[in-house]
């Protein structure tokens, strides 16, 4: 009797647990799962007019391997995540720890930081447009006042990456200062106290005691961190002209997925190309899943 009990409440909490479950998996599978599925079997076709498509199989990849756009787009990416996530995640942590302390207005310094994340990305891009001028932009005025000639931020094809990763930086912080500082909240006060009291200065506290415990948090800013740089789009797509001479060394797999899908109207290699960021994307992840164990601590 008691075993029959126990199994209709189990079957019971399974019922509701896949009740509650099922809008998100629904919203999943269509809005996720689906689409990914289409742009795989797109990326195996190509646009032959008013939305009509045919099979040519493996061309769009072939075409990929030997496009030049394509390879100077990957290399773009690749500048833009080594650049940007290493500066990402040492900032961020940085700034987390020094919110982590007991300062006055602490708070204030909090929303301050983490601004970037909720303001439009079109507000933000047109901010950092306008500092970025050539003629009227505060950057460059600044750099007058002290004897300094700024360079063509956003129209200088040498230059125009490093102005993408800084507003890219710049608007990251914030998110994951959140998810470090939740991180080191976690961490109990005693091992600092002793610590203390075995004579430890702030640098050793830091490297053997705050750095190891936050590893796990640590590990999932690294992921999303890499996965959003090698995504990057919303930046270049709102802050560089289509028709300035930056965009070709500046451009990411990611917009030339849209300027082909959308702009020149070919969907088939627009998904191959997407399809084969997504590979890039997912080789990375699991390599990093498979190197956790050697340096997250659970």
């Amino acid at each position: 009797m008691k075993n029959r009990m126990l199994g209709n409440y189990q079957k019971d909490h399974l019922f509701w647990g896949y009740l509650f479950i099922l809008p998100t998996a629904v919203g999943l599978i269509l809005l996720n799962i689906w689409p990914a599925i289409q742009t795989i079997i797109l990326s195996f076709q190509r646009t032959i007019g008013f939305g009509n498509t045919e099979w040519i199989g493996l061309a769009n990849y072939q075409k990929l391997l030997t496009d030049r756009e394509v390879l100077q787009s990957l290399i773009n990416t690749l500048i833009y995540a080594v650049v940007s996530i290493p500066s990402i995640i040492v900032l961020s942590l940085l700034v987390a720890v020094l919110m982590n302390k007991k300062i006055k207005g602490v708070s204030i310094y909090r929303t301050i930081y983490f601004l970037p994340v909720v303001a439009a990305p079109s507000a933000v891009a047109m901010i950092w447009r306008w500092m970025f001028n050539n003629d009227y932009g505060l950057v460059n005025e600044l750099l007058s006042k002290v004897g300094l000639t700024g360079p063509a931020w956003l129209s200088d094809p040498n230059v125009a990456i490093y102005s993408v990763i800084i507003v890219g930086i710049w608007s990251a912080i914030g998110y994951n200062m959140v998810l470090f500082l939740a991180g080191l909240q976690e961490i109990p006060k005693d091992y600092y106290e002793a610590a203390d009291i075995d004579g430890a200065s702030s640098w050793q506290q830091f490297f053997q005691i705050t750095l190891p415990l936050v590893t796990p948090t640590l590990f999932f800013v690294v992921v999303t961190t890499v996965i959003n740089a090698f995504q990057v789009f919303d930046v270049i797509f709102m802050m560089i002209a289509p028709s300035s001479e930056a965009m070709l060394k500046t451009q990411s797999l990611a917009y030339l997925f849209y300027k082909h899908s959308f702009i020149l109207n070919d969907k088939g290699y627009g998904s191959a190309i997407v399809v084969f960021l997504l590979g890039i994307i997912l080789l990375i992840t699991a390599l990093q899943m498979k190197l956790q164990k050697k340096w997250v601590n659970y």
